[in-house]
């Protein structure tokens, strides 16, 4: 029998790893198989009956590879059936027991770190209660989230022919975990930042570690963005908030780069039709080394992950099956670490997606023609924000897919769970 030398990864079995998803909104339901049956009953009975289904397998993660030690990874994608709103509708408990079977699951399968997708890692305590009973590691993915949102942002600073230590930054949900751990890496280079949050008491608290990490900074506080938005080059909506505009796009200035970190995003298509000047882009998608199946279309061209699947395969890569992110307070050091690993195993940032579609030079070359117009005439500017405003006014507030009256709804459950003792997650800026 030929005999495994442990210094030669390639030559043994592949790292395992389990990875949770669920869908974002309706229609991903409806395009399983599981419900296809169902497309022509009504969406909020789907919605509510699929929220309550226990974790089932979806796919194989295969053909990833780490070029520098040849190292082999497989995963398995583990769904919940519950989209967000009804993630929000639940009290925490009803997802932590749901995490905690999927991680089971996981472990029979051989997995040995799961991570946690989309809204599964802002829920209550963002992971630590799902660690404390899970039988493996669990990981939030919130590092390589924040570090290739940097990434991304910096590649779109570059692109849009700004400096990065020129800009005035604003970041809305600072007092969220991936939200205020943005603004103290971005503060290290702007020296000029808004923090926007619904929670003053946070938002002082934070000032006052920004300050002291970055003495002679200036820092803003601000409970909404309007007043500052005209001011500000670079923007990150980093969100829970569901059933409000999070940001008035109308009254950004011309060629501002807006980072929607949010998922399902903050900012609609609709809304940022209204001004093709902005380059919105979403938070650094990744590369993953190797000939990379995902067995299932995940909405992204083939190889490439969002940034909390790829921590949690480059975790595995680097055989390192601890719970690396987990909680609300992220750490510079961890962020600077898994950006290390990054680079060690040649994962990449994929380029800017905007609004589902990855942007060309020539795409962004028409944003900057069109920017440096409104800059040089500003009677065309006005003219051309104020119709934004008019047809913004039209549009009805929404974000995360849910409409301002549906949130009212959820916010009055929520308040029933709080009632009842519980902890629940927040309809609140901040993730």
């Amino acid at each position: 029998m030929k005999q495994i030398r442990q210094d030669r990864p390639e030559e043994a079995g592949p790292n395992r790893f389990a990875f949770v998803i669920h869908p974002l909104n309706v229609g991903a339901l409806l395009k399983h198989p599981m419900f296809r049956w169902a497309r022509f009953m009504p969406h909020g009975l789907i919605e509510s009956m699929a929220a309550r289904l226990q974790p089932f397998f979806v796919s194989r993660v295969t053909g990833a590879r780490s070029p520098r030690t040849g190292q082999r990874i497989e995963g398995d994608l583990i769904a919940l059936g519950a989209t967000p709103r009804q993630i929000m509708k639940h009290g925490p408990e009803f997802t932590y027991r749901r995490l905690t079977r999927a991680a089971k699951m996981a472990h029979r399968r051989g997995a040995r770190l799961m991570g946690l997708g989309a809204f599964t890692s802002v829920v209550g305590d963002a992971g630590v209660t799902v660690a404390r009973k899970s039988p493996i590691a669990v990981t939030s993915g919130n590092s390589l989230t924040v570090s290739a949102t940097l990434g991304a942002a910096k590649q779109a600073c570059r692109k849009m022919g700004m400096d990065p230590t020129r800009l005035r930054a604003m970041v809305i949900g600072a007092t969220g975990s991936i939200g205020s751990i943005c603004a103290r890496m971005i503060a290290q280079v702007t020296r000029d930042v808004v923090l926007v949050s619904i929670e003053p008491g946070r938002l002082i608290d934070l000032e006052c570690q920004i300050l002291g990490e970055t003495p002679g900074a200036r820092v803003v506080v601000a409970t909404k963005p309007k007043g500052f938005v005209r001011e500000c080059d670079f923007i990150v909506s980093a969100t829970s908030a569901f059933g409000e505009r999070v940001l008035d796009i109308s009254e950004c200035k011309p060629g501002a780069i807006v980072c929607d970190v949010a998922r399902p995003p903050d900012i609609t298509p609709a809304e940022a039709a209204l001004r093709p000047d902005i380059l919105i882009i979403e938070s650094g998608e990744v590369l993953i080394p190797g000939e990379v199946d995902f067995g299932i279309d995940l909405g992204l061209p083939p190889g490439v992950s969002y940034a909390c699947l790829a921590e949690t395969a480059l975790l595995a890569m680097e055989g390192r099956f601890e719970s690396f992110t987990l909680g609300r307070e992220l750490e510079v050091d961890k962020i600077k670490e898994i950006y290390r690993m990054f680079r060690k195993h040649g994962f990449q940032l994929a380029g800017l997606r905007s609004l589902g579609e990855f942007q060309t030079d020539a795409d962004l070359e028409v944003k900057r023609a069109l920017a440096a117009r409104f800059r040089d005439n500003s009677e065309l500017f006005e003219k051309t924000r104020t119709e934004a405003a008019r047809r913004l006014a039209e549009i009805p507030a929404a974000s995360k897919g849910v409409s301002y009256s549906e949130s009212q709804l959820l916010a009055k459950t929520r308040g029933r769970f709080q009632s009842r003792g519980g902890q629940s997650v927040g309809i609140r800026s901040s993730q």
